[in-house]
């Protein structure tokens, strides 16, 4: 039950791995204390939910440092006893993929809702399990999907609603940048990402987002061929100590969609940036095309198409971004993280219709899993839909 207080309503969330980089600047600081400092959730009965976060975590240096930073009161690193308390109602969990698992079982076995990052699970029959027990608890649960709510993306999804593709026929998508090896320049990512017996990998990592933005664009995904590759082998650690790279860094897949679509996807950590943001993705229908990034999105319509003709012989001079259009910023776009947050908030306050469950974190951890399958075995592979 949430608890009153004199401004509203408060809900206490229990937020594990927020001394890593995403948990702290994405989860803590952009979006609850983000919300916090504008004056908490609104709800549809006119009240306000007022986030209180209890940070949690293995460093008790970090975790106090944290708490200071931000004139936050409560730490701990005894996550039983975080989550024995029953004023605690949520938990949140953006550790290593490898110590996720385990923390959602004991929350959920706590009677906490649960809202986490992605993959839930290093393997999909663990993600499912965790999807029903959640089931059983009753508990409401749901799993980041950020990039359903970046700016570029909404337009995507605005364009599709109102037709202006006619029949999709393709898309394509680019991500990724250069993650230096952390001998010369440090690296920016963590060294477990490399490591594929903590978890790590592009695939486990990025195949997930894929599998939600292909489903809420243009349709689930039915079938997978990938191949998978460790381009950079040996990495240094944060320690500077040099280390075996064993996951995978970039993966290459074809996805066929439900109704035909055919898209494909890079995803690299070994690919130096040759485009206007990290992550571009080109659709073409049959009456006109979009490329969308993190923010803009540009469209072409069949109308404004210009006729080329390759002719290898001839130095080609047309300026062809000349001929695209920059779709308007017409709303205002919150932070994409924020903007799940409370939404999820609303959810464990309200009830209501809520699609982004552990069901569909189970969805995309099994899509990584079929794209390694199908890298190791050298064929398509069928992806079915999990059963509730």
């Amino acid at each position: 039950m949430l608890m009153a207080d004199g401004a509203g309503r408060t809900v206490r969330i229990a937020m594990n791995g927020v001394t890593g980089r995403m948990g702290h600047r994405q989860h803590l600081v952009r979006s609850i204390l983000a919300i916090r400092d504008d004056g908490g959730v609104r709800l549809d009965d006119g009240g306000t939910l007022w986030p209180e976060p209890v940070l949690v975590g293995r460093s008790p240096d970090r975790l106090r440092a944290l708490a200071e930073r931000y004139g936050l009161p409560e730490w701990s690193c005894d996550l039983d006893g975080v989550l024995a308390d029953p004023s605690v109602e949520v938990y949140f969990d953006a550790q290593a993929t490898a110590a996720r698992e385990a923390a959602l079982r004991r929350a959920l076995q706590a009677g906490k809702h649960v809202y986490c990052e992605k993959p839930v699970a290093s393997g999909y029959a663990a993600a499912l399990a965790l999807a029903r027990l959640a089931d059983r608890a009753g508990v409401r649960h749901g799993v980041v999907q950020d990039k359903l709510f970046l700016p570029g993306i909404r337009k995507l999804a605005r364009l599709l609603a109102s037709g202006f593709f006619g029949r999709v026929l393709s898309v394509r998508g680019e991500f990724g940048y250069w993650v230096f090896e952390g001998d010369a320049r440090p690296a920016q990512r963590p060294s477990w990402n490399y490591r594929a017996h903590e978890g790590g990998g592009i695939t486990a990592d990025m195949f997930p987002h894929w599998e939600y933005v292909l489903r809420e664009l243009f349709g689930p995904v039915r079938s997978v061929q990938a191949r998978l590759a460790t381009h950079v082998p040996r990495r240094w650690d944060e320690n500077g100590t040099a280390y075996a790279a064993t996951a995978d860094d970039a993966a290459y897949a074809v996805f066929e969609l439900e109704g035909g679509v055919v898209a494909q996807f890079n995803s690299s950590w070994a690919v130096r940036v040759h485009r206007e943001d990290l992550l571009e993705i080109q659709v073409d229908g049959t009456e006109g095309s979009a490329v969308a990034g993190l923010w803009h999105c540009r469209v072409q319509h069949r109308a404004t198409t210009p006729k080329d003709v390759w002719d290898p012989d001839v130095r080609h001079r047309r300026d062809h971004r000349a001929h695209w259009q920059e779709v308007p910023d017409d709303e205002d776009h919150p932070n994409a993280f924020r903007a799940q947050w409370e939404l999820f908030l609303r959810h464990v306050a309200q009830g209501g219709p809520w699609r982004h469950d552990l069901l569909t974190g189970a969805r995309g951890v099994l899509l990584a899993e079929l794209g390694r399958r199908s890298s190791v075995e050298g064929r398509r592979v069928a992806v079915p839909e999990p059963a509730p």
